[in-house]
């Protein structure tokens, strides 16, 4: 098994890089555009949907996406507004004040039809969200949306190996029993590690060290993305969303963390971007 994952997570990273560094813009948002459609596929079984519903499930996702790919947005131009902030807006908005009393509370949607619809759509927006993210952040530079994946890769190997090494108190034995608050702890100084070692490689001025505090967000929001997705395979009844994967499950269960992480990432790029937009048109307007 353990051979099995690690032959499937080093054909899925050579094949990532490739795409984010070598594919059009275009074909990379189709590529992530077929990606969500599966996420979604996936989602529809955890919301309680049987075939051939999941198939059109999926098939929406992909018309949405492709929608916005018609558009323009956000192919071209990151700061261009529109829906793309909205979605980001939305999703960050759902990860940092819903999601957590839904944890801490358990809720079921599965159980009611009308349940099920209201998962359907956040199935919807938050895949979207996420599409929408993985095609910005490229999109800003093929480097930063890397960076920004190795936020949650850190934060993942870095859980792993301390609560596997410490282990202690259980996190959320309700929700998901492997994972515990050393794993925690492990993950927040792990992404610290990260954000100082990128510091240092990029010689940046040590007062950018205030831009470690977004990181730890967006590890604890990972977090939150990790439980959530484990809660609702707990309240399907299914130990992984799919098995296109070996070793790894489904689209969902490698892309948990990223739902929460990657949309707030994004709406951070996105405001700096509009802000630093903003101060260049003034020094422009200044010098005319």
């Amino acid at each position: 098994m353990l051979k099995q994952r690690i032959l499937t997570a080093a054909a899925l990273l050579l094949g990532l890089l490739a795409a984010i560094f070598y594919l059009p813009p275009p074909y990379w948002a189709g590529l992530m555009a077929l990606v969500a459609a599966v996420a979604a596929w996936e989602w529809g079984g955890l919301a309680g949907l049987k075939m051939p519903g999941r198939l059109v499930f999926g098939g929406l996702q992909l018309l949405l996406c492709g929608l916005l790919m018609h558009t323009g947005v956000p192919l071209d131009d990151f700061g261009s507004g529109g829906v793309m902030p909205l979605l980001l807006c939305a999703a960050a908005l759902f990860w940092c004040l819903i999601v957590p009393s839904w944890l801490w509370r358990r809720w079921r949607l599965n159980q009611s039809a009308w349940g099920r619809g209201l998962l359907l759509f956040l199935g919807i927006g938050l895949i979207l969200a996420t599409w929408v993210a993985f095609v910005g952040l490229r999109a800003l530079h093929p480097g930063l949306l890397l960076w920004t994946l190795g936020i949650a890769w850190v934060s993942d190997i870095s859980a792993y190996f301390a609560g596997r090494g410490f282990g202690g108190r259980k996190l959320a034995p309700e929700i998901s029993p492997g994972k515990t608050w050393a794993g925690v702890y492990g993950a927040l100084a792990g992404v610290l590690l990260y954000g100082l070692l990128s510091l240092v490689m990029y010689d940046a001025p040590w007062g950018y060290a205030i831009l470690l505090l977004p990181l730890l967000l967006l590890t604890i929001l990972g977090i939150l993305g990790d439980l959530f997705e484990s809660l609702l395979k707990r309240q399907a009844g299914i130990k992984d969303s799919g098995n296109l994967l070996p070793g790894h499950g489904g689209v969902l269960d490698r892309v948990d963390s990223l739902l929460a992480v990657l949309p707030c990432a994004a709406l951070i790029a996105y405001a700096a971007y509009a802000v630093l937009v903003a101060i260049m048109r003034n020094i422009g307007s200044l010098g005319r």
